[in-house]
């Protein structure tokens, strides 16, 4: 039945609204002969545009013939032409359901409005590399709308947090600086020569308790999530009316591959290159699916586009960045080359699963790392952070055969215990693990390794934690972040377990593991003296002046002096060590954080990997 002869059916089996819009009004004479023919007890169909309907059932009767008479077509234009202006359904029906939605009336924020008319933007940064680059986005934002940037908290008319929510002590050190910017507030209400200053909270930490960040923080002028950095000109320039501007919403698509971000240090000589956002793989312990959202990843050709500016900026390292970065998987160019079949699985590491299904086409990590590879010979390229699941053959012989990706794997292992694992849903045992710290090793000589570690987790006994203890001294990391177990809200764990490992514990166990990481990784680095390393300068050493500082192909920190050497291996031209140059280095001295040797001559990085591999074969050959 259609929706005119519905509205009138309906309309006999309620009492008739007495209406007073002269609009109605003018119409309802038109519209009675149609109330009639309902209400009419005979009356089982009704004829509208030639076909008859049963009025009880809406079923088509019969259609009539293009020969209709002249009165019946002209009663139905004259009809159509009535109701179309005539009421609606609610207008009919007393007591009616149908309820009118009130539609919220925004503002409009007129353009000049968003505009910053330079005011000045302070950044102060906490968490990891993520959130470095994410201020970079932040900041290429609000440079195109007119803000300005200080380095002074004091200069600042805008300060914004970018928080971390992983850890509760990251979280604790926001809420301490708040309570700082909010006396800043406070003393700058009181003058008339500046503007009034205004406060933002942005990031995981947002997402997270925007609640109480209302509540308890009164000086909060803007909440904004990970997801909604674009609308940060609109939420400041609603605080001019002294509004309190909250966007916490996350995105199923945004990836910010049309941001352009402007580094906060445009003389550094390594930058950070988000790839993809969010995580799907749910391990009980982590907050970052619900402060972060699902995964998704940037196109490769944006991708692609910043590492070649970057490039021609004089950059020589460049990380890619990700929650978990080699799951990485770029749908928009399913017939690219080299992208897997649509119905064709993504690999795993042997012996590992996931809490989803295996996701199927595009192009894989292993694909957008040949590609970032290609760019210039000359830049290192790094990832983090992975999930050890990610880690097939093909991304492993890529490292190994492609000489400026650097042999440097953040495995994070998390736990030694099996028990442990299966309740921190990550997707693998102790003996899966090894098995592919043993299998990385054998396709990746001479590479390096990095874990994260976290003792104190729900239910984790003694012997659970000596299981953590032996898998560190059997795989012996040259780096580890090591952490006491801290309860998020929002997590698997903190819906289904109980943190029940007495804080004291929790601070013994990390003692014991710190102590445990460093005497293993001194033994690595010592093991080192002697070696000739590539290292690539990033500047003079904090610590004097008279140093300059750098990392080698395993991401160690290397001190040398500051002084003139070769600028070749084969040349007597001496020449001055600057950021950006890579230099042969012998390391003389380790200890667990830091090596220390001699710079011995200037190289290129094509250079130096072409002798390395000269030196492997004519080894293998002595051999033979």
């Amino acid at each position: 039945m259609s929706y005119l002869g519905r509205m009138f059916i309906c309309s006999t089996r309620h009492q008739i609204k007495c209406c007073y819009n002269p609009r109605i009004l003018s119409n309802s004479a038109n519209l009675s002969f149609v109330a009639e023919e309902v209400r009419s007890p005979g009356a089982i169909s009704n004829n509208i545009n030639g076909k008859t309907y049963d009025g009880n059932k809406g079923h088509v009767l019969s259609q009539s013939s293009a020969s209709g008479s002249d009165s019946g077509d002209h009663r139905t234009l004259k009809f159509k032409s009535d109701v179309s202006n005539g009421p609606g359904l609610k207008d009919f029906i007393v007591n009616s359901a149908v309820n009118t939605v009130e539609v919220e009336v925004v503002p409009y924020v007129q353009k000049l409005a968003l505009n910053g008319l330079g005011r000045k933007v302070y950044f102060e940064v906490y968490g990891c590399q993520m959130n470095v680059n994410d201020t970079e986005v932040i900041w290429s934002i609000l440079r195109d709308v007119g803000y300005a940037k200080t380095n002074s908290m004091h200069e600042a008319d805008v300060i914004l947090v970018i928080t971390c929510a992983i850890r509760e002590g990251a979280e604790t050190k926001v809420w301490n600086k708040l309570s700082h910017f909010k006396a800043l507030k406070k003393a700058r209400e009181k003058r008339t020569d500046k503007l009034q200053l205004k406060i933002g909270i942005l990031g995981c930490m947002a997402e997270r308790l925007k609640h109480q960040l209302l509540e308890k923080e009164q000086a909060v002028d803007v909440i904004a999530g990970p997801d909604s950095y674009k609308d940060l000109p609109r939420l400041l320039s609603l605080t001019d009316n002294n509004q309190t501007a909250v966007n916490v919403l996350l995105s199923l698509d945004e990836t910010y591959a049309d941001v352009v971000p402007v580094r906060l240090n445009e003389d550094s000589v390594t930058a950070f290159v988000s790839i993809m956002r969010g995580c799907d793989n749910m391990c009980t312990y982590c907050i970052v699916p619900f402060t972060r959202g699902r995964e998704r990843s940037r196109p490769i050709a944006s991708i692609l586009e910043e590492i070649r500016s970057l490039s021609g900026q004089g950059v020589k390292e460049v990380t890619l960045l990700g929650q978990n970065v080699n799951s990485y998987r770029d749908m928009s160019v399913i017939n690219h080359y080299g992208s897997l079949p649509p119905d064709v699985e993504t690999n795993l590491a042997k012996g590992f699963k996931t809490v989803y299904k295996k996701k199927k086409g595009g192009l894989r990590f292993a694909d957008l790392l040949d590609q970032v590879s290609r760019i210039d010979p000359e830049m290192r390229i790094r990832f983090t952070s992975p999930h050890p699941k990610d880690f097939p053959d093909e991304v492993l012989k890529l490292i190994r055969d492609r000489g400026n990706i650097c042999s440097n794997l953040h495995m994070p292992a998390q736990s030694g215990n099996s028990a442990v694992l299966e309740r921190m849903r990550r997707g693998y045992t102790r003996e899966a693990y090894l098995d592919l710290i043993r299998h990385v090793r054998e396709l990746v000589p001479g590479v390096t390794l990095s874990s994260d570690f976290i003792c104190g987790f729900c239910g984790e006994t003694d012997e659970e934690f000596e299981d953590t203890l032996s898998l560190m001294s059997e795989v012996k990391y040259n780096v580890a972040y090591l952490f006491a177990y801290s309860l998020r809200e929002k997590t698997t764990a903190h819906r289904r377990f109980v943190d029940d490992v007495p804080p004291e514990v929790k601070q013994q166990r990390l003692v014991r593991m710190m102590s445990l990481f460093r005497r293993e990784a001194e033994k690595l680095n010592q093991a080192q003296i002697g070696q000739q390393q590539l290292v690539l300068v990033e500047g003079p050493s904090k610590r004097s002046l008279k140093d300059m500082a750098g990392r080698n192909d395993g991401n160690i920190k290397v001190i040398f002096p500051a002084e003139m050497i070769p600028e070749s291996e084969d040349s007597q031209e001496l020449k001055s060590i600057k950021p950006g140059d890579y230099v042969v280095v012998q390391i003389n001295s380790a200890n667990s954080q830091v090596l220390k040797g001699t710079p011995l001559y200037h190289s290129s990085l094509s250079k130096f990997v072409s002798s390395e591999y000269t030196h492997l074969f004519e080894a293998a050959f002595t051999m033979v």
